[in-house]
């Protein structure tokens, strides 16, 4: 079996080429243009570099502006926006093929006591027991297209468990909230870059499904053409990556061709370390069918 831990973390380590000048290489996950969560993790590590080591990111505000090439690398500008006594804000571009297709500001703050509350985790079953997706998957592999059955059923750095998955095969309308419990499969170093990147490239496995879940559909079907609009992520608390966390999601609204989905990560002590949002296209094209 081939690390793919160490291949991930290979991924979210990128090549300097000059001065706030980074390139990151692309992976191909068997969609039609490069996974969001690869190209804004990417970003937020790029973004780190720039940054003394006592700030620790707490949000990142991303759009999407083109599909990404999976075949080809991606360059990363950073910009140093602005370095206070407490916060530090940088700005990133990546490009591909010179044109944008990703436009990101990140935050970063020393750490500092306050106040403190949370929402309260939700009340789903454990991880123990529930077949992953990709063992799910592997039961379908002849159901998969011929095309993408490879990347599809291979090995992955993250393992996620799916509490109330669709029928993937015959999906019907169900309430607009999802719960996956999900994971590294292997010890991340210590250093938090690497859980809040990692944390970042998983966050977008998902999420933009949420909002399919009322009209029965799923973005396997030919006839939907969906893609992520938007993503956010906003660090609360300290977590680890390669422990289980519970990604609790529900979608409020669909409207105009798009639906908003938020995100809340909680640690299986219930702490709440994460939060995330994301706008994503969900069109149906009959014309695809």
């Amino acid at each position: 079996m081939s690390d793919v831990v160490a291949q991930l973390l290979e991924l979210l380590t990128l090549k300097p080429l000059d001065e706030c000048l980074y390139q990151g290489e692309s992976q191909d996950l068997g969609f039609r243009n490069v996974f969001g969560g690869q190209v804004v993790s990417q970003a937020l590590m790029a973004a780190y570099n720039t940054v003394a080591e006592d700030r620790i990111a707490h949000s990142l505000h991303a759009y999407f502006l083109r599909p990404g090439d999976p075949h080809h690398p991606i360059f990363y500008e950073v910009t140093e926006v602005r370095d206070g006594r407490s916060f530090s804000v940088r700005r990133v571009i990546a490009r591909q093929h010179n044109k944008e297709i990703l436009a990101m500001m990140a935050s970063f703050q020393t750490r500092e006591e306050g106040f403190d509350h949370q929402a309260d985790m939700p009340s789903v079953a454990g991880p123990d027991g529930i077949p992953s997706e990709l063992e799910m998957r592997r039961k379908f592999r002849d159901l998969i297209p011929e095309k993408i059955r490879e990347q599809f059923t291979c090995d992955r750095p993250i393992e996620i468990r799916p509490v109330n998955p669709p029928n993937y095969l015959k999906p019907e309308p169900m309430p607009p909230f999802k719960y996956n419990w999900f994971r590294a499969i292997r010890k991340i170093p210590d250093d938090v870059r690497w859980h809040h990147g990692i944390l970042t490239y998983a966050s977008d496995f998902g999420l933009l499904g949420t909002s399919l879940y009322p009209h029965g559909v799923t973005f396997m079907q030919k006839d939907m053409q969906v893609a992520s609009l938007d993503h956010a992520v906003w660090f609360h608390r300290d977590f680890r990556v390669d422990e289980w966390l519970l990604y609790s999601m529900d979608s409020p609204s669909a409207s105009g061709g798009r639906g908003f989905n938020r995100g809340l990560i909680f640690n299986q002590q219930g702490t709440l370390v994460a939060s995330t949002a994301q706008e994503a296209l969900i069109r149906r094209r009959p014309d695809r069918a």
